[in-house]
C-alpha cells in the first residue's frame, strides 16, 4: 500500500535524531516556486495566503534565504519528524528503527505545495505554501496547473517499484487534488473517520485528522498490505462499519463515553 497525506502548517525544527536522511525528487520545480516568491512583496504574500503581516514577513524571509535542502544543517529536517500537526501530534515516532523508516520511505508520500511529494526521510526547509494558494507560474494560475502530472506520474513510479496496487488516500481534499485520480496506477481507498456528536455520527475535523494520522501509523507499523488488514484499524477507539462503507470508504466510526 502507497499512503498519502497532507503536510502540516505547524513545524518543529529542533535537532533531529534520525540520521537518515534523503534529497526531495522536485528540487527544480522547487526552485522555481521559490524564485516567484521571491518576486512578492510582503503585502503580496499576506494577501495571497490570507497571512497576518508577521506570518507574511517570516515566510518572505524564507523565500528570500532558500536554500536546496541538500545536506542536513540547522534549517533542515527530515519532512516526517519536521511537520507537527494534528496529523503527525501523536505519531509516536521515537518508537521506529531503522527498518520502520526504510519501510515508510517506500510505502508513504506527503503531498507538499512547494516540494511536490516528499518521501518521510526527505529534508524540507521550514517554508508556508498550501497546495490551494492561487500563485501564479509561467505554468498557470495556481499549484494545481503548476504541478500538473508531475505527482502522479512520481506516484506512478513508485508503485511500480514498490508492486503496490492500492493508494490509502489520508490526504485532505485540497492535497489529494493535486493528483490525477484516472491517471492513477492503482485502487484508491479513502478511509472516512466519523464520531459520535448530538445523536449521529460525523466527521469532526480535528479528530478526523488524528485518526488520520493513527491510520498511517498502523499501516507503516504493521506492515499492511491488504484492505482486510485495514479494516482491522482500531485505534483510539474506531472500528470499521461495514454497513455505512463502500469498497473506496471504508468508514470508521467512534463513540466516546
Amino acid at each position: 500500500m502507497l499512503i498519502l497525506l497532507s503536510p502540516a502548517k505547524s513545524l518543529d525544527f529542533s535537532e533531529s535524531a534520525v540520521q537518515a536522511h534523503s534529497v526531495p525528487q522536485f528540487l527544480e520545480d522547487t526552485d522555481a516556486l521559490i524564485a516567484t516568491l521571491r518576486a512578492k512583496s510582503p503585502a503580496d504574500v499576506a494577501s495571497l495566503m490570507h497571512l497576518s503581516e508577521k506570518l507574511a514577513d517570516l515566510n518572505v524571509e524564507r523565500y528570500q534565504t532558500y536554500e536546496r535542502p541538500e545536506q542536513p544543517d540547522a534549517t533542515s529536517k527530515q519532512a516526517l519528524l519536521a511537520f507537527k500537526g494534528d496529523v503527525y501530534r501523536d505519531w509516536p515516532l521515537d518508537t521506529y528503527d531503522d527498518a520502520d523508516f526504510a519501510y515508510a520511505q517506500d510505502h508513504l508520500r506527503i503531498l507538499s505545495g512547494l516540494y511536490g511529494a516528499l518521501r518521510p526521510l526527505d529534508l524540507i526547509r521550514p517554508y508556508r505554501l498550501e497546495m490551494g494558494t492561487k500563485l501564479e507560474t509561467d505554468r498557470g494560475a495556481n499549484l494545481y496547473q503548476f504541478w500538473g502530472s508531475a505527482i502522479t506520474d512520481r506516484l506512478n513510479e513508485t508503485l511500480r517499484e514498490t508492486g503496490d496496487e492500492t493508494v490509502v488516500n489520508l490526504a485532505s481534499n485540497e492535497y489529494f487534488s493535486s493528483v490525477k485520480k484516472r491517471e492513477l496506477n492503482a485502487e484508491i481507498v479513502s478511509p472516512v473517520f466519523k464520531d459520535w456528536k448530538n445523536g449521529k455520527y460525523k466527521i469532526i475535523s480535528f479528530f478526523a485528522k488524528r485518526a488520520r494520522g493513527a491510520m498511517a501509523h498502523y499501516l507503516l507499523k504493521n506492515r499492511v498490505e491488504s484492505l482486510d488488514g485495514l479494516r482491522a484499524f482500531n485505534d483510539d477507539g474506531y472500528r470499521f462499519d461495514e454497513e455505512s462503507s463502500t469498497p473506496a470508504a471504508p468508514v470508521f466510526l467512534r463513540r466516546q463515553g
